[in-house]
C-alpha cells in the first residue's frame, strides 16, 4: 500500500541537500520563486512542467521526487492502490483547468518512464495554458472525451484513442467537453 507522500517536502530535501539556495533555483528554472517556495510548503502541487524543471535543475530524474522506496524489482500497483499513490496536479495560479496525476511506479527505483493514470476535471473557460518540456509523452484515452492543444494543432480523441507525442512542442492537454475523463499517461524526461 501506498503511502501519504509529500512531494514539496521531498523537492527541499534534495535541494538542500544539493546545496542549492531558492533563489538559485528559481534562476536555474526560470519560475518565480514565491511559487518555488509554496510547492516546497506543500501549498502548490506543481504541473508537470515546472516538476520537470526543477528535476533538471537538480540534476536527478523526474521520478525521483516520486520514489518512497527502495524496491530495485518490478513496481506492481493493484487496482485498488492506485488512488493512494502519489498524487500532483496541473492546478496552478490562474490555471483554468485541472489534472490529477495518480502514479503507477512510485514504488520503482531507477524508472525512465512515468506511467499516469490521470484525471481530467473540465474547465471553465477554452484560453488553456501550453506547456512543454524535453522528453516524449504517451496519451491512452481511458474515459471521456480529451482534446490536446499541440503546437497549432487540436486533437480530440476519444475512448480507446492514444496520442505518441514529444513534448518539447508546446502543448494542453483537457477535457473535449464538459464531462470528466481518464487517461493513461507515460512520460519519459531525459535530465
Amino acid at each position: 500500500m501506498a503511502k501519504k507522500y509529500d512531494l514539496g517536502k521531498k523537492i527541499s530535501q534534495i535541494r538542500e541537500s544539493k546545496k542549492v539556495g531558492q533563489q538559485e533555483m528559481a534562476e536555474k528554472t526560470n519560475l518565480d520563486i514565491d511559487q518555488l517556495k509554496k510547492i516546497e510548503k506543500g501549498e502548490v502541487l506543481p504541473s508537470l512542467a515546472p516538476l520537470i524543471k526543477i528535476a533538471r535543475a537538480l540534476g536527478v530524474r523526474l521520478g525521483t521526487f516520486l520514489d518512497d522506496s527502495s524496491n530495485l524489482g518490478p513496481a506492481i500497483v493493484r487496482a485498488d492502490e492506485h488512488e493512494t499513490g502519489v498524487r500532483f496536479s496541473s492546478q496552478q495560479s490562474g490555471s483554468r483547468e485541472h489534472l490529477n496525476f495518480l502514479s503507477l511506479a512510485f514504488d520503482k527505483v531507477g524508472r525512465n518512464m512515468e506511467p499516469f493514470v490521470v484525471e481530467i476535471e473540465p474547465g471553465q473557460q477554452s484560453d488553456y495554458m501550453l506547456s512543454s518540456h524535453e522528453g516524449e509523452e504517451f496519451i491512452y484515452v481511458l474515459e471521456g472525451v480529451v482534446e490536446i492543444n499541440y503546437g497549432k494543432e487540436l486533437y480530440q480523441l476519444k475512448k480507446g484513442d492514444s496520442i505518441y507525442m514529444d513534448s518539447i512542442v508546446s502543448h494542453n492537454v483537457h477535457a473535449g467537453n464538459e464531462d470528466p475523463a481518464r487517461i493513461l499517461a507515460v512520460v519519459y524526461a531525459p535530465y
